[in-house]
């Protein structure tokens, strides 16, 4: 896979090269960076969404009040229980693989100067699955608790832990190392790393929100909000097709859409870690003293 500007991640950037590096990086590998993503992630982004599917037409079982007390009402405990773990399961895998083939794509670009190895990229993220799955783990935990003690220890942990899956790629260390190295990387540059995020976090759910409003508004329809007259048989969307249809159009988006902030991610990384330990300079330094002797 060939492009035609190369975007040299090891430097250091302010926050509005950040963002427009990160945006320009997906316009200019859009069909190789997200036909990647498919190839790896794809079946089970299906699977996901098939779930989701089953998932909500399921709850559809428990609103449907027109089969209240007849043999209509197919709701089943264990059913939803099914449904509940087979979406978790799908999720948590379909969004770990998207996460490490986003982070290994930009490895083997940086690795080959703006060209892409399809096996290596693969075989990365297979290799770091579990690692992935367990830095996930001590993440959200950390996280979650850090919410529930005050909310904004919360905050303040998921800023450097965001960075963390980088390092585990980039960095190539272990689960531990990375979930420690993300504070010393972030130190003294909270605020910049928070503000570059949350820019980011705000474009996501805007474009979000907008690729969910015509499932949205299907809904009111079909509940009769818009025509003021509500009928109990309408309260429950979940069993229609088209609305299930439309919300696994917008989970789809939202999927893909949280690419961007991955993209942001790694650029921040490298940011942090050429301040502190000048990776790309003395590379670059390197490079310069061999073609002279060359």
């Amino acid at each position: 896979m060939q492009q035609q500007q190369y975007i040299e991640f090891k430097k250091q950037r302010e926050l509005g090269e950040i963002l427009s590096d990160s945006f320009g990086f997906i316009r200019s590998q859009f069909k190789p960076f997200f036909g990647t993503i498919l190839r790896i992630v794809g079946p089970y982004i299906l699977v996901m969404l098939i779930s989701m599917g089953f998932y909500m037409y399921t709850i559809g079982d428990i609103f449907n009040l027109s089969a209240i007390g007849s043999s209509g009402n197919s709701y089943s405990p264990a059913i939803m229980i099914i449904a509940i773990l087979a979406l978790f399961a799908s999720s948590i895998t379909a969004y770990v693989l998207a996460q490490g083939t986003v982070l290994h794509y930009i490895k083997s670009y940086i690795d080959n100067n703006g060209k892409t190895v399809f096996e290596d990229i693969r075989g990365g993220v297979y290799g770091s699955f579990w690692s992935f799955i367990g830095l996930g783990f001590l993440v959200g935990l950390s996280v979650g608790a850090g919410l529930m003690l005050c909310f904004i220890p919360g905050i303040y942990l998921a800023i450097p832990l965001s960075i963390s899956f980088a390092i585990l790629v980039f960095l190539k260390k272990d689960t531990m190392d990375s979930y420690q190295y993300s504070f010393t990387l972030i130190k003294e540059n909270w605020w910049i790393t928070f503000a570059t995020l949350m820019v980011v976090y705000i474009i996501v759910i805007i474009a979000t929100y907008a690729f969910s409003l015509p499932g949205v508004i299907y809904m009111w329809a079909k509940m009769g909000v818009f025509s003021g007259e509500m009928d109990a048989e309408n309260l429950n969307v979940f069993n229609d097709p088209v609305y299930l249809l439309l919300n696994a159009v917008s989970t789809l988006i939202q999927f893909l859409m949280n690419i961007i902030l991955l993209v942001t991610t790694s650029f921040i990384f490298f940011n942090l870690n050429e301040k502190k330990n000048f990776t790309g300079t003395f590379e670059r330094i390197d490079n310069i003293g061999k073609s002279t002797e060359d």
